[in-house]
């Protein structure tokens, strides 16, 4: 393909397939956009693949932890996909899921609500609940009216591990508390289940068989039965910098650590979120100006490019440039700054590309399917609504 010539677009009759304006390549996407924004690009195939691979290999149920990425196509194509089951934290996404598959069984895992969230999240349908105290385990009592058909999943702390974003301090029961709890709970839950988290972008794949070994502990102090186990998500992504072990691995790990701690015939649950979408999305952002190593760009850390400023990650980019002359194919190292006026709108990088980057290109800023474009906030009046498909074929 020459630089000054695309792949045709797609004919009308086939436009929007999921919802979206849909191209062949993302070369397609930049060349029929006249806005101002940066583009939010899903990747429909890629997000089929990897749902496939979790249906198939992990040895439980998949949850789809909504909050990773909310968009409706998305959640759409997961559906269709066979995932029917969703890990839900409020009120808007339990509407937002139903709006999209009726018949999806939500489970609302967010530990801490509030009443109104409890009562009509139990009006629409809801009956898994996780808690990890005790004045949550009587809200959740009183707001469904000490129903009989609760699933409650106790929400236990774990001793810290190998992870890119651990999770503990805000959720999750200490040992003692645990105990108490489960003692509590078990009269009162048609299910009881135990469920934690390793921590988002978990890189030890031992990490989910040392949660194993410590849940066993709490249950054998409890001495009560439960009737699930929900190891949480932590599935990682390969960004730059950050390699990880193949997918499989961590599913065999599991599946030998929940017969080694004695989990067999239970019902094992997983929230993957990251792992699900984040290579299925990208955000195209363009080159507003250079100075010297520095892009300033018309996307930030406000927008969908906060874990890049914020955590300091290296996401994948690729250049794309529609007219003369090609990129050269020598790299650098560059930084980035978002459009914002704030000078903490700043990503360090460094994001090799050519070494001839200029204002105009566009750089295809991959693996943001999770945690982009749902983090992204209006501030200084830059963002974007314009999402694609890009079917790649």
């Amino acid at each position: 393909m020459s630089l000054t010539t695309f792949a045709p677009l797609l004919q009308p009759t086939q436009l929007r397939p999921y919802g979206l304006p849909t191209y062949h390549t993302v070369a397609d996407a930049i060349a029929d956009y006249d806005g101002d924004d940066q583009i939010y690009a899903l990747f429909p195939r890629r997000i089929e693949r990897t749902a496939r691979i979790f249906l198939s290999g992990f040895p439980g149920q998949i949850l789809y932890a909504v909050k990773a990425n909310p968009h409706a196509s998305l959640i759409k194509i997961l559906w269709e996909e066979g995932v029917t089951q969703f890990d839900v934290a409020s009120l808007r996404e339990i509407e937002l899921v139903q709006g999209i598959a009726p018949a999806a069984k939500l489970f609302l895992m967010h530990p801490i609500k509030s009443r109104k969230t409890i009562e009509v999240a139990y009006a629409k349908g809801v009956r898994e609940f996780s808690f990890d105290h005790a004045d949550e385990l009587q809200k959740i009592l009183v707001c469904t009216g000490e129903a009989a058909d609760l699933s409650l999943h106790l929400r236990i702390a774990l001793p810290k591990r190998d992870t890119a974003m651990p999770l503990g301090g805000k959720f999750g029961a200490t040992f003692d508390e645990a105990v108490a709890l489960l003692r509590s709970a078990r009269p009162i839950a048609e299910k009881l289940g135990l469920c934690f988290h390793v921590g988002s972008q978990c890189l030890d794949v031992q990490s989910y068989d040392a949660a194993m070994a410590y849940a066993r502990r709490v249950l054998d102090s409890a001495g009560v039965a439960i009737d699930s186990l929900d190891v949480g998500g932590g599935f990682p992504v390969a960004y730059p910098d950050m390699p990880i072990a193949p997918m499989s691995d961590y599913f065999d790990a599991i599946r030998s650590s929940l017969s080694l701690h004695g989990f067999d015939g239970l019902t094992i649950l997983g929230e993957p979120g990251r792992a699900l979408c984040a290579e299925g999305g990208a955000t195209l952002v363009r080159v507003e100006l250079r100075k010297n190593n520095n892009l300033y760009l018309n996307d930030g850390t406000y927008g969908s490019l906060f874990d890049a400023g914020q955590f300091a990650w290296k996401f994948p980019v690729e250049l794309h440039r529609a007219r003369p002359p090609a990129p050269t194919a020598n790299t650098i190292g560059f930084r980035f700054f978002g459009p914002t006026c704030d000078s903490a709108d700043v990503m360090k990088g460094p994001f090799h590309l050519p070494a001839d980057t200029c204002e105009g290109d566009w750089i295809e800023v991959g693996h943001l399917g999770a945690y982009g474009q749902t983090l992204a906030t209006q501030f200084n009046g830059f963002y974007s609504d314009h999402t694609v498909a890009i079917l790649e074929d």
